[in-house]
């Protein structure tokens, strides 16, 4: 399927509509949790560093809040689209209910490209977006954190401007914030790490020993430059990374077979995740095309960059040593490939529990930033072993008590704690 003619909010419909009929859910229950719970959309003047005004489109979407309030990122991205954002909403949901914290799911996004954009640009978009949507938003009804193509300051910048607006100190407003301003220690990794915690448990329940093992990852921003660090910390080795080039619109493969050295990688890849072509190739890592990170003669795939990156059209293209898929991205699987990957018998670890790292350490961080009292990194990252792991084991011992899918049992598991909230508070 063509990425531009692809649409996430279909498949998460589709996701949830299977998920639905197991759990044979009434059909009020169902038209209720099928759709977003509100969403606005709105426009942002922001004054360029010339003095001509653009005008950038926003979205904010709360897919639902039974559980508690609304979390979820924000992205800037010139491809962004309202289906996109009404996806991940749907998928947080999900997902926080998957982990069991005590949140619901939203997302919000600008349709642009912040590379196009000066820092002091990037401010003023910032402070406009939130602006258009403060009435609507908070710490106790939807908190933002960082998504594709944001930061820690752009976090800050948020949370000063809404704090501007209203004359008071609201620290759990927003996450991902740096940690000298109200973030959480352990905040930049877990995600990262929450990906590399879910492989542990995979390959223990597959009896495989984790230095025995090789990865290839699709993409190098933030979530996959810290999966990697603890994959190879732990005895991995990645023998393969993907990342999309910025300068000349192209993704390449980055390849050493005996296992990249992450400090030489890191020291010429940018903030965004982009690797300088030339630098890496005098390092003596192959460059490769984009999508040869799935090609890769590894025992585990890691997707942790965009949505539908396995389709029909890859999927026959992975290798038969493959035993684990472990999704760090949002929706990176196909319904169509999920099938195929299912019938080989290779083990996926669903987005839904595989990056949900980062929601739950944005869960801490909320705790912490509302208490006005925070942890020391190892709690964090203590209480983020403790909370995936468990989720991992119920999810599995479900999958293997009901002879089913990972993806299928994460999905039931977390859509009827969701419907039973929605149940319990009257709403349908």
């Amino acid at each position: 399927m063509n990425q531009s003619s692809y649409n996430p909010f279909l498949t998460a419909q589709q996701q949830f509509n299977k998920a639905a009929e197991q759990l044979e859910l009434d059909q009020a229950t169902r038209d209720f949790l099928r759709a977003p719970m509100r969403e606005y959309h709105f426009s942002i003047p922001v004054r360029m560093d010339d003095g001509e005004i653009r005008v950038f489109r926003g979205f904010r979407v709360l897919h639902n809040d039974a559980r508690g309030p609304g979390k979820g990122g924000i992205r800037f991205h010139p491809m962004e689209t309202i289906d996109t954002i009404r996806a991940l909403a749907m998928w947080m949901t999900w997902k926080c209910a998957a982990v069991d914290i005590p949140l619901g799911g939203s997302m919000g996004g600008v349709i642009v490209d912040p590379h196009d954009l000066s820092p002091p640009e990037q401010e003023r978009l910032c402070r406009g977006w939130v602006r258009q949507i403060a009435k609507n938003i908070g710490p106790l009804a939807d908190a933002p954190a960082p998504d594709i193509m944001t930061s820690g300051q752009h976090m800050l910048w948020m949370l000063d401007e809404y704090e501007t607006i209203l004359g008071a100190k609201y620290p759990g407003f927003i996450t991902g914030k740096p940690v000298n301003m109200g973030g959480s220690l352990g905040r930049i990794e877990a995600a990262g790490y929450g990906i590399v915690i879910t492989i542990r448990e995979a390959l223990k329940e597959l009896k495989i020993q984790l230095n025995q093992t090789r990865a290839s990852f699709q993409g190098f921003g933030s979530v996959a430059r810290h999966a990697v660090q603890l994959y190879q910390q732990i005895g991995g080795v990645v023998t393969c990374v993907s990342t999309w080039n910025q300068r000349d619109g192209q993704s390449y493969a980055y390849r050493k077979l005996d296992g990249i050295n992450y400090k030489d990688l890191v020291a010429v890849t940018d903030h965004f995740g982009e690797i300088d072509k030339n630098k890496a190739a005098d390092l003596g890592y192959e460059c490769l095309p984009g999508e040869a990170w799935i090609e890769q003669d590894v025992e585990i795939l890691v997707p942790a960059a965009i949505e539908n990156q396995i389709t029909l059209n890859n999927v026959n293209k992975i290798s038969p040593s493959v035993k684990i898929i472990a999704e760090g991205a949002n929706g990176p699987t196909s319904l169509e490939a999920d099938k195929v990957i299912y019938d080989r018998d290779i083990l996926i670890i669903p987005d839904l529990l595989a990056n949900a790292g980062g929601v739950s350490v944005s869960y801490f961080e909320q705790v912490q930033s509302n208490m006005n009292y925070y942890w020391q990194k190892d709690e964090v990252l203590g209480k983020l072993d403790l909370y995936l792991t468990s989720a991992y084991v119920n999810a599995s011992d479900f999958a293997i008590s009901e002879n089913m899918s990972m993806r299928d049992a994460v999905y039931l598991i977390a859509v009827d704690r969701v419907a039973q909230a929605c149940h319990d508070r009257g709403w349908v």
